[in-house]
């Protein structure tokens, strides 16, 4: 997941000039090519602080180590746990990598439907998403094998 990220940025940066767009379905999706220096869904990206880009990592920092102390503490049956959090763990990580090494986050995927737009996101953005719905459904019990108990 961490390689694919990176590599669709890449390609991005590469082959997309920044704010130029790409239409894939006219009507839903295109890809946009947007730098993100605040945090999810452009939180904080028209802000401008000292040390932003300090901040912003240092945060993304923290949050990867609260998630893998809270990994480490699932058992071994909650898979659908653990898998969700090794995606949100990925993309946390791949966006680290961006913010650590470009003092940003290439975002391109833009999803919209007439002119309500969703906010611009990638690769690790979406596996952050969905290994959060993963992990509520682990938390609801979904998921997960219960011993039936004969009465």
């Amino acid at each position: 997941m961490l390689a694919v990220d990176q590599l669709t940025k890449q390609v991005v940066r590469h082959l997309l000039p920044l704010h130029d767009t790409l239409r894939i379905i006219p009507g839903f999706l295109d890809f946009t090519h947007v730098q993100n220096t605040g945090a999810a869904f452009g939180l904080l990206n028209a802000a401008d602080f000292p040390y932003k880009p300090a901040v912003m990592i240092g945060i993304a920092a923290i949050a990867l180590v609260a998630i893998a102390a809270y990994g480490a503490q699932l058992g071994f049956h909650e898979r659908l746990a653990r898998f969700g959090l090794s995606l949100i763990l990925g993309g946390a990580f791949g966006n680290l990598i961006d913010r650590a090494v470009v003092g940003y986050v290439v975002d391109f995927v833009d999803v919209y439907w007439g002119d309500a737009h969703f906010w611009a996101f990638n690769v690790a953005d979406a596996a952050i998403s969905i290994g959060a719905v993963l992990v509520l459904l682990d938390m609801i019990g979904l998921g997960r094998h219960h011993a039936s108990h004969p009465v």
